[in-house]
């Protein structure tokens, strides 16, 4: 089991300050009262009573020869007013950054901007804000206030605003605040008054949270600063617990747990957050002991700053190039905005995001996923940043490029550019060329139909300034050696395959069956003559054939591509017998007869004998090419596959029909002329016949 202790855990810069004001007080002998609660954590306000600090309530309740300690929270304008017509001497430990809130809400309230203060409107540090304001303010505790706020006044939109925030206020709430606002009111000024030091550690809880099977989050129940890490935590470790002291630890809780991680509010003293540590390591494991010597370096650092270098130590924590973790709050087709737990609203762009020029955003991302980012700009002013996590994936994922190039390890990624001498492609957004001569199985492939594919390749070479050289062909090579090896393993004759044409000649096609090329000579393509293997197949068809001959040593197959079925003469047979009439094609002929055409494939001879009932010179005399007849099948020669055809033997057959007809007609016409009684006679003879 692991306990992994926040660096930011404990007092921040302005509460440290405070605390430290009133042992100073107390080391100088001097009579000192705190205006509330110095902080949140009843234990050290207790250990200050002990030492003759009190706690009031106002101003009346300071007595003459004490002097009045403001914490870090703040009051407002009429506090600073009454104590001064009382002649109260005062030390004022207000927080620098909440000063400058005072300052920027009493400069705009002055020149006509209506304030909106985003916090708990029953925090002290908002009503001393908004007892710097000097005209109308509204305080809002999420978007949906502001939402409420321009609904029933919709003469806001149009008004000079601006808005600040509580310096403990949630940052993903604030920068949901901020994106409604900027819907609402375009011209309203926002001012990102979030403490960096409270950022910091809700990022850091954010971030350990993730990361651990429990929380521990120490601090007073009262704490605003607190309840904000509790809610941080929440989010991502359901396991979370909130203790004041080391008394509350429940060892039962942590029960299966092999990460344990430990926050605590800006109110909560070292002294208690050592013991909570110092419970846990003896009823669990060791602390990290290198996090605990990081922290009390930080911490002593940062006491014997002055307080202006602490001031401006603390707004450091944002840097160009810096690793953060966000949530994503909003998305659309070309951008992402990202709550990185500072007070900053981040954006992620498409190209950014991705080097994938056809990235879907839409697709990947999410509201509430969680990101990795670098950051790559950040504008004060506007509280704004751009952020990378293409870049963010580039750092990280380069080691795995050095690895893969030792190890030999195939890589996946998408080819995003053709350019002069190869193409380049990127996996896990780090950038991979590929020379010409290794993107493709052979030297004189077409490199350009390789771009937006996915490709798999080797890392053959790491140059300087993070340069990867990579190879395609090795990895197809190896693949169709590993493919060939298992088809000759198995091959038989007979196997069907399906395969793709990858070249023709004049004497056949060569199909790859999946590792091994084979070849379907030109006589097997079809059943009927053909001069050229295109008639029939054409390179990067998809075909289906079969092994008719295997030659092991030579390592050579012979494949068949025309099926049984096909096979004009047993159509023939299923379809035709001797003695059946059918209509035919004349296609060629020949001294002695005429050829015609019975189905594609399938010719029958006419003989010069059976093209009439009379004697016929030659065959041009009563027939042409292309005509169509009608041909008795008088003979069919399966062995040598001949058909004999006639059509003198349809002529014979009219014959006596027509003579028969021709009889009829002429008694016909007899009758006719004759008179009435012969003609009678006629009809009764024939009759009797």
């Amino acid at each position: 089991m692991k306990i992994t202790l926040a660096k930011t855990a404990g007092f921040c810069f302005g509460v440290n300050r405070a605390v430290q004001m009133v042992y100073d007080l107390i080391e100088e002998n001097k009579k000192a009262c705190t205006l509330g609660p110095i902080i949140h954590n009843s234990q050290l306000v207790q250990e200050l009573e002990s030492k003759g600090v009190r706690a009031v309530s106002g101003t009346d309740e300071v007595k003459d020869g004490e002097i009045l300690v403001i914490r870090s929270h703040g009051v407002t304008k009429n506090v600073y007013d009454a104590l001064s017509e009382k002649g109260i001497e005062i030390a004022d430990a207000t927080c620098p950054f909440v000063m400058k809130i005072h300052k920027i809400v009493s400069e705009h309230s002055k020149e006509g901007y209506i304030v909106l203060i985003a916090g708990d409107a029953k925090h002290q540090e908002v009503i001393g804000i908004a007892g710097h304001c000097e005209g109308e303010y509204y305080v809002i505790s999420d978007e949906e206030d502001i939402e409420k706020l321009f609904k029933n006044d919709e003469t806001l939109a149009n008004k000079p605003l601006i808005m600040v925030s509580q310096t403990t206020f949630n940052a993903q709430i604030w920068a949901k605040c901020q994106k409604k606002l900027k819907k609402v009111c375009t011209n309203a000024k926002v001012f990102d008054t979030i403490c960096n030091a409270t950022s910091m550690r809700q990022q850091e809880a954010y971030e350990l949270s993730c990361l651990s099977d429990a929380m521990v989050v120490i601090g007073g129940r009262h704490s605003s600063n607190t309840s904000k890490l509790f809610d941080v935590c929440r989010q991502n470790c359901e396991r979370t617990c909130l203790i004041e002291t080391a008394q509350e630890l429940d060892m039962g809780y942590f029960e299966g747990c092999s990460q344990i991680g430990v926050v605590a509010g800006a109110s909560t003293p070292a002294g208690i957050i050592k013991e909570v540590i110092k419970t846990m390591s003896e009823n669990l494991q060791p602390v990290d002991e290198q996090i605990m010597e990081e922290k009390e370096t930080v911490q002593k650092s940062f006491e014997e700053m002055t307080d202006e270098e602490a001031f401006e130590a603390s707004l450091s924590g944002l840097t160009g190039d810096q690793k953060v973790c966000g949530t994503v709050v909003a998305v659309n087709a070309s951008e992402i905005t990202v709550d990185i737990g500072r007070g900053v609203t981040g954006y992620v762009s498409a190209e950014e995001y991705s080097s994938d020029p056809d990235v879907k955003l839409l697709d990947e991302v999410k509201v509430d996923d969680k990101m990795n980012l670098i950051i790559m700009k950040i504008n004060d002013q506007e509280g704004t940043a751009m952020l990378s996590k293409r870049r963010y994936d580039a750092i990280a994922g380069w080691d795995n490029i050095v690895a893969a190039k030792d190890s030999g390890e195939i890589m996946t990624g998408f080819v995003k550019d053709i350019i002069k001498g190869g193409v380049v492609a990127y996996t896990n957004n780090v950038r991979v060329f590929i020379p010409a001569s290794q993107a493709t199985m052979s030297r004189n492939e077409p490199i350009d139909d390789l771009k937006g594919k996915e490709v798999s390749f080797r890392i053959i070479e790491i140059g300087r300034g993070r340069r990867a050289v990579g190879s395609i062909r090795s990895v197809l090579l190896e693949e169709r050696k590993a493919a060939e090896d298992k088809v000759w393993e198995n091959i038989a004759v007979g196997d069907k395959f399906t395969g793709t044409v990858k070249s023709l000649t004049s004497y056949g096609a060569f199909v790859d069956i999946g590792g091994v090329d084979g070849m379907v000579h030109i006589s097997e393509l079809s059943w009927q003559r053909i001069k050229n293997p295109s008639e029939v197949v054409l390179v990067g068809d998809t075909v289906e054939v079969y092994v008719k001959a295997i030659d092991a040593e030579k390592r050579k197959i012979s494949l068949g591509y025309k099926k049984e079925e096909d096979n004009p003469w047993t159509i023939f047979n299923n379809t035709y017998k001797v003695e059946d009439v059918v209509k035919v094609t004349i296609v060629s002929m020949t001294t002695y007869g005429a050829f015609a055409r019975i189905l594609p494939g399938v010719d029958g001879l006419i003989h010069i004998s059976q093209i009439a009932n009379k004697h016929v010179a030659k065959p041009q005399d009563e027939l042409t090419i292309g005509q169509e007849v009608e041909a008795k099948i008088i003979a069919v020669d399966d062995e040598k596959k001949r058909v004999s055809l006639s059509i003198r033997v349809l002529l014979e057959d009219a014959a006596p029909a027509e003579e028969e007809a021709t009889e009829e007609a002429a008694i016909v016409e007899e009758v006719a002329e004759a008179p009435v009684e012969e003609a009678a006679e006629v009809v009764t003879e024939e009759a009797a016949e």
